[in-house]
C-alpha cells in the first residue's frame, strides 16, 4: 500500500492550476505556501520572456520542473508542420533557458488528418527536434491525451502508445508524462507504467468529476473524483519514478476562487489524495 506524503518535498504545482496568477503572483505565493516546485506554462511564461523568469525563479529558489507546453505537431500541411517544429524548438531553448529539464508535449491532432496519420507525423515530428533537446539538455516527455481529445489535442491517447514511440526512437531524452487525469481508466495502464520503467519524466494529479461538465476545464483537485490516485503513484513509483508529483487541475470552478485559498486546498488535497 502506498504511504501519503508527510511533507510538502515532492509537490509541484502546474501554473495553470493558479491561472489567474501571472508568473510572478505564482512564484510569489507558491514560495511563501511552502511549494519547492511548479511548472510553468507558456503562455504565463510570454509576459516575462525566459531570461528575466528564470532570474525570478532562481532568485525564488524554486525547482522548475517542467515547461508546459510543445507539441501540436499535427496538420494537414507541410508548411504548418514546418512551424510547429521551429515552435517546439523555440520551447526546448526556453527550457533550457529556465533550468526546466523537461518540457511535456501535448502532440496534437486535427480532424482533417486521420489518426494513423496523424501518429506519424507525431513520431517524425518528435525524430526531428530529438538533436536540439539533446543539444539543450531538455528531455521530451510525450503526455498521452483522453480518448476525447483525439480529434484536435491530441492523436496519443494511451501510454501504450507514447511508450510505442520512446522505444522507437530509443533516445534517452524521450520518456512519458503521465498524468492520471487521460489514462486512469487504461485497463493496461499499470503493465504499461511498468514497461515505461526510467522513462517516465513526469507524473501528474488532478481528478475525474461525475458528471464532467466540460470536457477540458472541469477537472477535480485530488479527491473530488473517482481516480485512485495514489494507487497509481504507488505504480509510478515501483517503476522507478521518485521526481516532484505535480497538481495540474484546469478548472473554471477552481480559477474562481481566491487563489491563496485555493494553494491551501491544493495542499490539503495533496497530502490527502496524491
Amino acid at each position: 500500500m502506498t504511504e501519503p506524503f508527510n511533507d510538502f518535498s515532492r509537490l509541484c504545482v502546474h501554473t495553470m492550476t493558479t491561472k489567474p496568477w501571472t508568473l510572478e503572483q505564482a512564484v510569489d505565493g507558491y514560495t511563501r505556501a511552502g511549494i519547492p516546485g511548479i511548472t510553468v506554462w507558456r503562455e504565463h511564461l510570454a509576459p516575462l520572456g525566459a531570461k528575466k523568469a528564470a532570474k525570478l525563479l532562481r532568485d525564488a529558489e524554486m525547482n522548475v520542473v517542467s515547461l508546459c507546453r510543445g507539441g501540436f505537431f499535427v496538420a494537414s500541411g507541410a508548411q504548418a508542420r514546418e512551424q510547429a517544429k521551429g515552435e517546439n524548438r523555440r520551447a526546448i531553448e526556453e527550457a533550457a533557458e529556465l533550468g526546466a529539464p523537461v518540457l511535456v508535449l501535448v502532440c496534437g491532432a486535427a480532424p482533417e488528418v486521420d489518426l494513423p496519420r496523424a501518429r506519424q507525423q507525431i513520431f517524425d515530428a518528435i525524430h526531428a527536434i530529438e538533436p536540439d533537446a539533446k543539444a539543450a539538455g531538455v528531455r521530451l516527455a510525450i503526455e498521452p491525451l483522453h480518448p476525447m481529445y483525439a480529434d484536435s489535442r491530441s492523436a496519443i491517447n494511451t501510454l501504450e502508445q507514447a511508450n510505442n514511440i520512446v522505444f522507437a526512437l530509443n533516445s534517452p531524452m524521450v520518456g512519458v508524462a503521465v498524468d492520471v487525469y487521460h489514462c486512469w481508466w487504461d485497463p493496461f495502464l499499470r503493465s504499461e507504467i511498468s514497461r515505461a520503467g526510467k522513462s517516465i519524466f513526469a507524473f501528474h494529479v488532478c481528478d475525474w468529476r461525475t458528471p464532467t461538465r466540460d470536457l477540458l476545464n472541469d477537472r477535480g483537485m485530488p479527491g473530488d473524483g473517482c481516480i485512485n490516485i495514489r494507487e497509481i503513484r504507488g505504480w509510478v513509483e515501483q517503476a522507478g519514478f521518485r521526481g516532484f508529483v505535480e497538481v495540474e487541475v484546469f478548472s473554471d470552478q477552481y480559477w474562481g476562487w481566491d487563489q491563496e485559498k485555493l494553494v491551501e486546498r491544493i495542499k490539503r488535497a495533496w497530502k490527502q489524495h496524491a
